[in-house]
């Protein structure tokens, strides 16, 4: 929302406001005669634990820019889900708060599409915190197993520096863009969720026991790769080359990650 107009933040309060169910009044049947429709705004105010003055001014476009605080009382107030209120906080000119931790469930329709591309390619799922989480039967067949034993088994930056299972697969030029992309990831995980105990643990883990993580770690790379080629040499198909794509679904922090086959020329 372009400099001080507030009219977009008026316009989605009134609507969300009139969508809202009146409460009932000590027990009695809603009044027919109610002249509004949803909230009053006395009883939004209420909602959001402000008052109704300033309530009244951020509906009719004239208040002050509202502050992080005011627009988290206000999605709660109107108990909008995570998309809602990531669209309450841009219109009221903040970046939309992040999640306090990445989704452990992956979406049905994702799962089904991960069993659909079987035939086709090797897909995997990762959250945030670059735990793997799914991943489809020809992944499954192409990559090495996580190790289920211990807390970060499943972690894929604790793989890359506690096992040889990756590194061997990509040859020396394709595990060191590896592992300093696993590195330069977990700096990004750690930047999303500061108070994260389990990434804090990973760090000191990998801190403590592995030389090659604090060679890589005290680079302070940031890296953001979307796009990649891999080449892999597997001990079943050999030499096998794939364009890989990262997707993201920020409503769940995961990431999909595709193994298109490549062709070679």
């Amino acid at each position: 929302m372009a400099g001080t107009d507030r009219s977009d933040l008026a316009h989605y309060l009134r609507q969300r406001r009139a969508a809202m169910r009146p409460p009932a009044g000590q027990g009695q049947p809603r009044s027919s005669r109610r002249r509004v429709e949803g909230l009053r705004r006395q009883e939004m105010a209420d909602l959001a634990g402000i008052s109704v003055e300033y309530y009244t001014r951020l509906e009719q476009g004239r208040a002050p820019r509202p502050s992080r605080e005011i627009l988290a009382a206000l999605a709660q107030g109107l108990a909008l889900t995570d998309p809602e209120r990531a669209h309450l906080f841009r219109l009221g000119g903040e970046s939309p708060p992040g999640l306090p931790t990445p989704d452990a469930v992956v979406r049905p329709g994702l799962l089904r599409m991960l069993r659909a591309l079987d035939g086709t390619m090797p897909v995997t799922v990762h959250d945030g915190r670059l735990d793997l989480l799914a991943r489809n039967e020809r992944a499954a067949e192409l990559l090495p197993p996580p190790d289920e034993t211990g807390p970060f088994g499943r972690n894929l930056a604790f793989q890359a520096f506690t096992s040889t299972t990756f590194t061997d697969l990509l040859g020396d030029d394709g595990a060191d863009q590896f592992l300093r992309v696993a590195a330069s990831e977990l700096r990004t995980a750690l930047s999303r969720y500061p108070g994260d105990d389990y990434l804090r643990a990973l760090l000191a883990e990998l801190t403590a026991g592995s030389p090659v993580f604090r060679d890589y770690w005290g680079r302070g790379e940031v890296i953001a790769l979307r796009s990649a080629t891999k080449e892999l040499k597997h001990s079943t198909y050999g030499q096998v080359r794939f364009e890989i794509e990262l997707l993201h679904d920020p409503e769940r922090d995961h990431w999909v990650m595709f193994y298109t086959p490549r062709d070679e020329a």
